[in-house]
């Protein structure tokens, strides 16, 4: 049963909302009061812009500002700016990332500063309702005066040109219109300048980062339980006495996570009953301070749930700002012009983002590592091989895929935030490139979660090497259990990509863990 997501300007939309529509055929209608902030914003501009030198709307744009625009051309002037932006480059986005992108500039029209016509409203809407998600290219944006060229290939669309994808096929737009029962949109006074100069494709390609990232670090910890587990570690690293005495959110709430995760599991040690009494031994067999990999887990994701909610924040709060350029302001009856399209602050947030997402995969990788190495944990057979040594191979090759993949993660978190580049005849003279970040921390994290599903295959056949799965916790041994379901122990060697790219799935989709 599809859920209604209904709009009020006084709400806003949640990132839960986003995730609905997104992911759980959720569908999105307006309230009254929004569409009236929409009909009295234009209303003010058509009586406003009488007699008046207004930016893009009786000017060029840009470096072209300077020149003005006859009447008789006023309107070809809002289809200039589609047509002539419409020039990405490159592989399209995904559908799910241009939906998402939809969703953030119809919020963004929908502030009442934008000026545009009610239909672009009701277009965009029936867009994103009935996924038409437009083609758009993943180059083109230098992220200051927003997503110009991308945002064009969805006004594009719009105005009944260019293609969509649509039921699964790339299909003319002008077809899908015909068979939708919708007609192209005409421009009034600035739709085209409107709609295509924001933030919203960055926002939109931001907001699944985050959501997928929510995902990835309730991964990240749930491997960090079961190689608590698998190590039979001492459990006070996780204890809320030591966290406490260390303020910083992020830790705590990991190693509470973690606490409760864990508990009613038969693996881990208590520390005061083994250790704090006099003994003669002068060499202890079990490691007294397991590595860092296991012991600084809230330390070292501490961070990233603390950047997370960060992140959280700033995107919800850019979904919900009129982020175009001039803002037409019918309270104080005026029309501003600035930089509300600059997106350094989605920028900034994506470039923070990825480095905290490989963080947490290098993290992964040590731990996997930490499995595969028999001399390091003296408890596991090499690369957790169930088979017959030498002959067999367990999964000594899939390290090979995880350890390239980090490597990878490690090189694209180079910061796109101060790689600014002037362009525009210097109009632009300092951008934010923050498409370009948010799509790059979009592959970060699907690297994550390659490498992430290889480490649950490590995960669980350490677990069955050790016979441990009736002495796990209730919560880890749902999780093996899940796993071993599409993937069974093995023993002989066999191809594993397809696997990978299975568990990969299964953590993308697996619901939030509670």
């Amino acid at each position: 049963m599809r859920k209604d997501i209904i709009y009020h300007p006084a709400k806003g939309l949640a990132l839960r909302d986003i995730e609905t529509l997104l992911f759980d055929d959720g569908t999105l209608s307006l309230s009254a009061e929004a569409m009236e902030k929409v009909e009295r914003c234009y209303a003010f501009l058509e009586a406003f812009v009488s007699d008046k030198v207004i930016y893009g709307i009786n000017t060029g744009f840009g470096p072209m500002a300077q020149y003005r625009i006859g009447e008789s051309s006023l309107k070809q002037l809002q289809y200039n700016i589609i047509r002539s932006h419409s020039t990405g480059a490159g592989q399209p986005l995904p559908p799910v990332y241009v939906k998402a992108s939809m969703i953030a500039r119809l919020v963004t029209l929908l502030q009442g500063y934008s000026g545009v016509h009610p239909e672009w409203v009701g277009q965009l809407l029936c867009f994103i309702n009935r996924d038409i998600c437009p083609f758009v290219p993943e180059h083109g944006s230098v992220g200051a005066s927003g997503d110009l060229v991308q945002l064009a290939h969805i006004a594009l669309a719009l105005i009944g040109e260019g293609e969509a994808f649509y039921q699964g096929e790339l299909r003319s737009v002008a077809d899908i219109l015909e068979a939708e029962q919708l007609q192209p949109l005409h421009v009034y006074i600035r739709e085209g300048l409107s709609v295509t100069n924001g933030t919203s494709v960055m926002t939109g390609i931001g907001l699944i980062n985050l959501i997928y990232t929510e995902k990835l670090l309730d991964w990240a910890v749930m491997a960090s339980v079961m190689m608590t587990e698998i190590t039979s570690s001492y459990d006070d690293h996780i204890s809320f006495e030591l966290n406490a005495v260390r303020r910083h959110n992020g830790q705590q709430q990991v190693a509470e996570t973690m606490r409760r995760w864990i508990a009613g599991s038969r693996c881990i040690r208590k520390r005061e009953d083994e250790l704090f009494h006099k003994t003669e031994a002068e060499k202890f067999q079990h490691k007294v301070q397991p590595y860092y990999s296991l012991r600084c887990v809230p330390q070292i994701l501490g961070p990233v749930w603390d950047e997370l909610d960060s992140v959280r924040k700033m995107l919800i709060d850019e979904l919900n700002s009129a982020c175009d350029n001039p803002i037409v302001d019918p309270d104080s009856r005026n029309i501003y012009h600035g930089g509300n399209f600059h997106g350094d602050y989605v920028a900034f947030g994506m470039d923070k983002l990825k480095i905290a997402v490989t963080k947490l995969t290098m993290l992964a990788e040590r731990q996997m590592n930490y499995l595969f190495h028999d001399r390091i944990n003296e408890i596991l057979p090499p690369f957790v091989n169930l088979g017959v040594p030498g002959l067999n191979y367990g999964m000594q090759a899939v390290q090979f895929t995880a350890t390239s993949t980090t490597a990878e993660c490690q090189m694209l978190s180079n910061p796109m935030y101060v790689h600014s580049i002037p362009n525009n005849n210097d109009n632009q003279d300092v951008v934010s490139m923050g498409t370009n970040a948010a799509w790059i921390a979009a592959k970060v994290i699907e690297n994550s979660f390659q490498v992430m599903a290889i480490h649950f295959m490590a995960l669980v056949q350490a677990i069955d090497c050790l016979k441990i799965q009736n002495e796990l916790s209730e919560k880890t041994h749902v999780i093996y259990k899940e796993i071993r379901s599409f993937f069974p122990a093995f023993t002989e060697d066999a191809p594993k990509y397809k696997v990978i790219e299975q568990m990969k799935q299964y953590l993308i989709n697996h619901a939030k863990i509670q």
